[in-house]
């Protein structure tokens, strides 16, 4: 059934948007995401300080889009507002692993004894620090810092072991605020 449906967004203060077709760009006092959105079949526009997404005869399709874009600019918002931080801790028990930071990735040493060390790929965008055995991933945009935050995690996956056994790698323990 096809009904009218449209979804605004409220712009706070301190932020600035700028609507080009179907390019985003949101601009705060941390930083800058800019973003573009498929949009067939949906009223894409800026009025004011809000942003509307709609269509006149929307079906549960258009309605999904709908949310899940009003999520990401949602997310676009927050994070040129105040940046998002995940946390990751590395862990081991049979080999001392060292992380290091290099221009645009990080290596990961003596993972489970090995030889040859890991090579993570960073994207740009993304802060890295390291303190001890906590890895912190700072960006305003939640999905640069996810993946870097995932990279991590899965270059120390350990396959073909036991997981009970193996405990070593680097872990997720905070995700943008909220503990695992």
């Amino acid at each position: 059934m096809k009904k009218k449906l449209f979804k605004t967004i409220k712009i706070p203060e301190g932020v600035e948007a700028e609507l080009e077709g179907a390019v985003l760009t949101v601009k705060g006092p941390e930083g800058e995401n800019k973003r573009t959105f498929e949009i067939p079949k949906l009223v894409f526009e800026k009025k004011g300080d809000e942003i509307i997404i709609g269509n006149e005869k929307a079906t549960k399709r258009e309605k999904k889009r709908m949310n899940t874009i009003s999520a990401h600019i949602e997310n676009m918002i927050k994070g040129v507002q105040k940046k998002f931080e995940y946390k990751l801790k590395i862990c081991f028990t049979h080999f001392p692993m060292t992380v290091e930071t290099k221009d645009n990735g990080m290596i990961i040493k003596n993972f489970l004894g090995e030889k040859i060390p890991r090579n993570v790929k960073i994207p740009q965008g993304v802060e890295v620090k390291i303190e001890k055995d906590i890895i912190t991933i700072i960006s305003s945009d939640k999905e640069l810092a996810g993946q870097a935050a995932a990279n991590l995690e899965k270059a120390t996956r350990i396959r073909m072991k036991d997981r009970r056994v193996f405990q070593d790698g680097i872990f997720i323990t905070d995700k943008a605020g909220r503990q695992m």
